[in-house]
């Protein structure tokens, strides 16, 4: 998408990227707000000490002292890392590499701060609304598609909304496999069985891949078409211009 913007808009590629960890930052917020909502919180910890922690939340209750080691140690390598950073500044300044990065950054800040200077803030912030609102509509109506969850309600299509978004947010191409596994285990939780919750979540996540490279596939071509174009009106915006003699 960054060299997309690139070439048809000449927007930076360190300034677009920024725009996308933005839209990830937002994201995540409405993954945290969509969390907040799920009002059951028996069965949402339940869930979550099971899928995610191997039921060993109690475990680390009883004897947290691992996890407090395991976070001074990070927290002594981070402040190393730091302080040999700040001790090598100088030197590092005269690394061309290093400046690269430092221009980078500086692009990907810029395009992450961008959304405070956005012209119209309301369009945004509806756009993230309805963007959600569907992804939510998707999973909940899916539930009419198969007699096993036909009678869930709509805080359940919450809670596929939710742990489907952290499938999906786990670094694999597309979230396939953990978020296939994780709405599973939501729907075991609702009383579903493994096998319609396995054939759910292939149907949600198929319609979903489906939709992606059908509609890009149709963009990669409207881009190709308007390089093309925009091509062309340059090459006669140049043959059309008149000829000077010195």
């Amino acid at each position: 998408r960054c060299s997309v913007l690139r070439r048809t808009s000449g927007v930076p590629v360190q300034v677009a990227l920024g725009t996308v960890v933005t839209e990830r930052v937002i994201d995540v917020i409405m993954l945290l707000l969509s969390s907040t909502l799920l009002l059951d919180f028996n069965t949402f910890w339940g869930f979550f000490n099971n899928a995610l922690l191997g039921g060993r939340a109690d475990t680390i209750a009883r004897n947290p002292m691992p996890l407090i080691i395991a976070g001074i140690i990070a927290l002594v390598l981070l402040a190393g890392a730091g302080y040999a950073l700040f001790r090598n500044l100088e030197k590092l300044r005269q690394n061309k590499l290093f400046n690269k990065g430092i221009v980078f950054v500086k692009g990907l800040l810029a395009g992450v701060f961008s959304i405070l200077k956005l012209k119209n803030k309301g369009a945004f912030l509806f756009h993230t609304l309805f963007t959600w609102s569907v992804y939510y509509l998707l999973d909940y109506l899916a539930f009419f598609c198969f007699p096993e969850t036909y009678g869930l309600d709509m805080k359940a299509g919450l809670a596929v909304l939710t742990f489907g978004a952290f499938g999906m947010a786990a670094p694999v191409a597309g979230g396939i496999g953990p978020f296939h596994v994780l709405v599973q285990g939501v729907l075991v939780v609702y009383g579903i069985s493994k096998e319609a919750g396995i054939a759910y979540a292939l149907v949600v996540h198929g319609a979903q891949t489906l939709l992606v490279v059908l509609m890009g596939g149709i963009s990669f071509v409207a881009v190709a078409a308007a390089e093309k174009r925009g091509i062309v009106e340059e090459a006669e915006a140049i043959a059309h211009e008149p000829l000077t003699s010195e």
